[in-house]
């Protein structure tokens, strides 16, 4: 008997983040059809737009998809499970749709076709109401972007947006910053252009650093240190943020230098984690060339990705820029690139008019 997992094509995989978001946007490039029989598939209109959530999404069409999907059907989770269509050239179904008689399956003691078996199993799991939905794409456009990486202390969430921020370039020029005592957290290229950048409208900025030297490059150090307007907390780390007033705004840290363990009062009214951002590929799982900080790489001037097909816009395969506008000009190059592709393999198909 072969394996019991419905494979899908490389791009499902990318369905994975469903699991952790626990929703589903549908795709405008998708085909989805509900509670139809594994021959037939029904597509909506090009411009139609579903969200879907559930607490439990599947992927796969194989033994193991459809059993869970009975069982999370049957515990009334409602689970929605993407069986793929032609996924790795296999129907939905999985591998047993291309074997003819099935004999170790329990229950069928003069064996069953493969195909019929998993007719069964599709159709069992709709009895219970698994909603099925059938996908495929020619090409993949990843946009998933990246977090700044933030630091958690106390008061941290209690002032984030209310002082504290990841983007100084985004929220640095914003009124409650002007002319005020300013805080960069880091010791990378990053945390220096942040700094010099902020004291364009702070009136003061601190970059403070757990270690006695930066890692930033040495021109992005002599730039920093240059500057008259920024002072350096080194060998410290932030323990508290706190408010001033009734405003419920940053208005000073709690320092601790790690050497002493001292700690200092620091009033600032704004404060930036510059400790680098983690773009969102874990879910890849090397599907896809990424470079060492986790980023997509693309071929350059290009979104074009290591596999023919698939391309990546915006933050995820951004470590410079990061900013909406940028993010924005890349889903447009994606766009056209996909539609290049798509243009290229219709004309190989004989598809092209």
């Amino acid at each position: 008997m072969p394996g019991a997992g419905g494979g899908l094509r490389t791009y499902s995989r990318l369905l994975s983040l469903l699991k952790k978001a626990g929703s589903f946007a549908g795709l405008a490039t998708a085909t989805a059809t509900t509670s139809a029989p594994l021959s037939a598939a029904a597509a909506p209109p090009m411009d139609e737009l579903q969200t879907l959530k559930t607490p439990v999404c599947i992927i796969g069409s194989g033994p193991a998809a459809h059993t869970a999907a009975i069982y999370t059907s049957r515990a009334e989770l409602k689970p929605i499970l993407f069986e793929g269509w032609m996924a790795n050239d296999i129907a939905p179904g999985g591998q047993l749709t291309t074997t003819s008689d099935v004999e170790n399956f329990p229950g069928f003691p003069d064996g069953i076709l493969g195909l019929d078996l998993m007719d069964r199993c599709r159709n069992q799991s709709l009895r219970f109401g698994t909603q099925i939905l059938t996908e495929t794409a020619d090409s993949l456009i990843i946009a998933t972007g990246a977090v700044a990486k933030k630091l958690n202390f106390s008061g941290s969430d209690q002032y984030w947006n209310r002082g504290i921020s990841a983007c100084a370039v985004c929220d640095g020029a914003a009124p409650i910053f002007r002319n005020k005592p300013l805080a960069v957290i880091g010791g990378g290229d990053s945390a220096m252009e942040e700094a010099n950048f902020l004291t364009k409208y702070g009136s003061k900025v601190y970059i403070i650093h757990r270690r006695d030297a930066f890692r930033a490059s040495k021109i992005m150090q002599g730039r920093a240190l240059g500057n008259p307007k920024i002072e350096v907390v080194w060998n410290s780390v932030v323990e508290e943020a706190y408010g001033e007033g009734d405003r419920d705004l940053l208005g000073g840290l709690k320092v601790k230098n790690v050497v002493s363990g001292e700690v200092e009062d620091l009033k600032v009214n704004g404060l930036f984690f510059a400790i680098g951002h983690e773009p969102a590929t874990k879910f890849l799982d090397g599907q896809l060339d990424l470079d060492s900080d986790g980023y997509v790489v693309t071929k350059p001037g290009t979104t074009l990705t290591s596999v023919r097909g698939v391309f990546a816009a915006g933050d995820v395969q951004d470590k410079k820029y990061r900013q909406a506008v940028t993010a924005a000009a890349s889903g447009c190059m994606a766009a056209l690139d996909a539609e290049h592709y798509l243009q290229e393999i219709g004309a190989q198909d004989g598809k092209s008019e």
